[in-house]
């Protein structure tokens, strides 16, 4: 089955920031491009830092988290399927390196998705800790992005969308298995007029004024044995980190890195990554 297994970030110094992920978070690195660019991985997960330049032919390329990647069994199986369900759906070559897939496509609100029927250089992989499990999208129609994930690689969704819909809220969450994918709405609280309107009320109708509002790829998670130790210890100057609201069901911590790209990090209560299958560390 299609899982995910690839998110890529735009930086000023991937070099720098590789040096934090691998130091403070335990990943791993993969290898270095000429032009600067640092994939790294957890054993699983392909983590790749590119650097932002002139001639990085991306159409977004603002800093922090820019596209995921899908594995699939067959890329032109998938493109086909992705053709049937979005006519005239762009698709573009990728190189098919460490850094890269071999395909691209988009979702319906134009987030980039590679695609790779070899592992994102990786290979079969392994499961260790810590490991990436969440990423977290704002967008405007996150039941629709949602529903896509699900027609094309065969995701489910989750119980957390269910309890969402209870509360009046608009979030989807889908997950393969291994990773939740949270899709949240940019524009968070409906008049009685039926009008959207952007105010400062977070996903679950509390104060998220601490976070920082950005339409496309905005955090993802880490699971970690022992994530209230690393939380103190990166506390100490090397990151920003808060607490997460208590009545968040996933993760007990935001960390906030050297450029300003946020993850998560979590023990106890862990993800939703398939119907009522959670990855949690007891």
């Amino acid at each position: 089955m299609a899982q995910i297994r690839y998110l890529a970030a735009i930086c000023k110094d991937p070099a720098a920031q590789a040096a934090f992920y691998i130091e403070e978070i335990g990943l791993m690195e993969l290898g270095r491009s000429d032009t600067g660019d640092v994939s790294l991985t957890d054993g699983n997960f392909n983590f790749t830092l590119f650097r932002q330049r002139a001639d990085l032919i991306e159409y977004r390329q603002d800093l922090g988290l820019h596209h995921l990647g899908v594995e699939v069994d067959n890329i032109d199986e998938t493109v086909a399927r992705y053709r049937q369900l979005v006519p005239g759906g762009v698709v573009l070559r990728e190189p098919d390196n460490i850094h890269y897939g071999g395909v691209r496509i988009f979702d319906p609100e134009s987030n980039p998705i590679s695609l790779s029927d070899t592992g994102f250089g990786i290979g079969a992989g392994e499961r260790a800790l810590p490991r990436i499990g969440h990423v977290a999208v704002h967008m405007l129609q996150p039941q629709r992005t949602g529903d896509f994930f699900i027609s094309l690689f065969g995701m489910r969704e989750l119980g957390t969308t269910k309890e969402r819909r209870r509360q009046g809220k608009f979030n989807c969450f889908v997950g393969d298995g291994y990773t939740n994918l949270a899709m949240h709405p940019y524009y968070t609280n409906r008049s009685a007029d039926g009008f959207d309107e952007y105010d400062r009320i977070g996903h679950d109708g509390t104060d998220e004024s601490h976070e920082e509002r950005r339409i496309g790829f905005h955090h993802f998670g880490f699971l970690m044995r022992d994530a209230s130790q690393k939380a103190a210890q990166l506390s100490q100057g090397k990151a920003k980190v808060a607490d997460r609201p208590a009545i968040r069901p996933y993760a007990e911590m935001r960390v906030v890195d050297p450029e300003g790209i946020g993850f998560d990090l979590t023990q106890r209560k862990g993800w939703e990554v398939d119907v009522d299958k959670w990855e949690q560390v007891a």
